[in-house]
């Protein structure tokens, strides 16, 4: 009975690791940078700019090392160093922006600041494209986030489609896992029936061996009566 116990307990504990892993899956999803153009730069004498991704909350500060030059369009596979930029909860938007280092003893300039949502991504290909005028035109590339369920009310429109991806999702989820738990627990039970049958038999050898031994030492053999 306590390798039962100690055996759909594991069941559980993997089932929750599971879950937790899918749950991180739905509701968190990363943001790689697509293509970026920028029409200006804030730098004096025509210096190189230093333009870098940033969003509060996040530990990092994404550097954009080849964007260097006005009116000119950065393409990027998502595959870079630097990538992702960040990643974007189901219900929580986060304030982000393209600023540009400033070499003097001043705040960095800034390109632009927003509101940065999941919602944001509505297109079928999982773009959004964040225009400035007379600042920068940047394409942003996130596929997951057409699965999240709306992130907040920051972008209206039908989601109709994408909601039904999400809640497909779950749904698969919750009968993957319910299998697992169930196929844990037959496993379990038979393993359990399997060792209750093994100790059964080893309990009635060790009295036969033992009633041998009695006999043995009183003499009281089959042949004890032959002279």
């Amino acid at each position: 009975m306590l390798n039962l116990r100690v055996s759909l307990l594991l069941s559980l504990f993997y089932t929750s690791i599971l879950l937790t892993s899918l749950s991180g899956l739905i509701r968190a999803t990363v943001v790689t940078l697509d293509s970026i153009e920028i029409y200006n730069t804030h730098e004096l004498f025509g210096a190189a700019p230093e333009v870098y991704f940033k969003c509060q909350g996040d530990n990092r500060t994404i550097s954009l090392p080849d964007v260097k030059k006005r009116h000119v369009l950065y393409a990027f596979k998502g595959e870079e160093s630097w990538q992702p930029l960040t990643e974007l909860e189901a219900k929580k938007c986060k304030r982000c922006g393209i600023y540009e280092k400033d070499s003097f003893i001043k705040p960095d300039d800034i390109f632009d600041e927003w509101e940065f949502c999941a919602s944001d991504f509505a297109s079928p290909d999982g773009k959004y494209i964040h225009f400035k005028e007379k600042e920068f035109n940047a394409t942003f590339l996130c596929p997951d986030c057409v699965l999240l369920e709306g992130a907040s009310n920051h972008t209206d429109g039908p989601r109709n489609k994408a909601k039904g991806m999400h809640w497909a999702l779950v749904l698969l989820i919750c009968v993957l896992v319910t299998t697992f738990v169930v196929l844990g627990a037959v496993m379990a039970y038979k393993y359990w029936q399997k060792r209750k049958k093994q100790q059964e038999q080893a309990r009635f050898l060790k009295l036969f061996e033992e009633s041998d031994d009695v006999e043995d030492e009183l003499d009281i053999g089959p042949l004890s009566h032959v002279i």
